[in-house]
C-alpha cells in the first residue's frame, strides 16, 4: 500500500501546512510549475520517490530533471502525468501524447490551478486528477493537493487538503 501526495503549481513555494502530508506519505507526484530548483531540493530533502513533470514556467534545470510526460507504475496501477493537459471535455495535445502508450488508469495535469478530481468514461474510466494549486501565485482563492491511496490495483481514500490562502507571504517567495 502506498499512500501518495499529489500537488502542482507550487510556483516556487512550499506551503509549510503541507508539512504533515509530506511526512506521512510514501511517494510525492508533482505535475509542474514548480517555480526553482529549490523548491524541488525542499521536496527531495523529504527522502520520498518523487515523480514530477515540468510546467510552461520552469527553466532549463527542472526541464533537465523532469519530463514534459511521465508514465510510471504505482503498485499495479498505470499513471500518467503531464502539466498542460485540458480537462476530460477537451483534453489538449500533451494529454493525447500521453494517452498514445495507451490509457492510464490515473491521468495527472496541473496548469489551470483548478481542482477536479473525476472519472473519465469515454477512457476507460480512467481517474482524472488535478490537483489544483499548492502555491500561492495565481488567482486561485484557495491551495489545494490530493492524497490518495494506493493498494495493488485498488485506488481509494482520495482525499482534498484545502488551505485557505495566505496572503501575507513575501513576495520573492511568489515570484516564478
Amino acid at each position: 500500500m502506498k499512500k501518495i501526495l499529489i500537488i502542482s503549481d507550487t510556483h516556487s513555494y512550499l506551503d509549510p501546512r503541507l508539512e504533515p502530508h509530506l511526512q506521512d506519505c510514501d511517494q510525492i507526484w508533482h505535475a509542474g510549475d514548480w517555480g526553482s530548483v529549490q523548491l524541488a531540493d525542499q521536496l527531495i530533502a523529504y527522502k520520498k520517490p518523487i515523480a514530477g513533470v515540468y510546467g510552461n514556467i520552469d527553466d532549463r534545470t527542472i526541464r533537465n530533471m523532469y519530463p514534459k510526460i511521465m508514465r510510471f507504475r504505482c503498485e499495479e496501477v498505470n499513471i500518467a502525468m503531464t502539466h498542460i493537459a485540458g480537462a476530460p471535455s477537451s483534453y489538449k495535445p500533451d494529454a493525447y501524447e500521453a494517452f498514445s502508450k495507451g490509457i492510464p488508469q490515473i491521468f495527472v495535469c496541473g496548469h489551470s490551478h483548478i481542482l477536479q478530481v473525476k472519472r473519465d468514461i469515454k477512457r476507460n474510466n480512467m481517474l482524472f486528477i488535478n490537483p489544483g494549486a499548492a502555491g500561492q501565485h495565481g488567482f486561485h482563492p484557495i491551495q489545494t493537493a490530493i492524497q490518495l491511496k494506493i493498494d495493488g490495483s485498488r485506488i481509494y481514500d482520495v482525499e482534498i487538503i484545502q488551505m485557505e490562502r495566505n496572503r501575507k507571504v513575501p513576495k520573492e517567495m511568489l515570484e516564478g
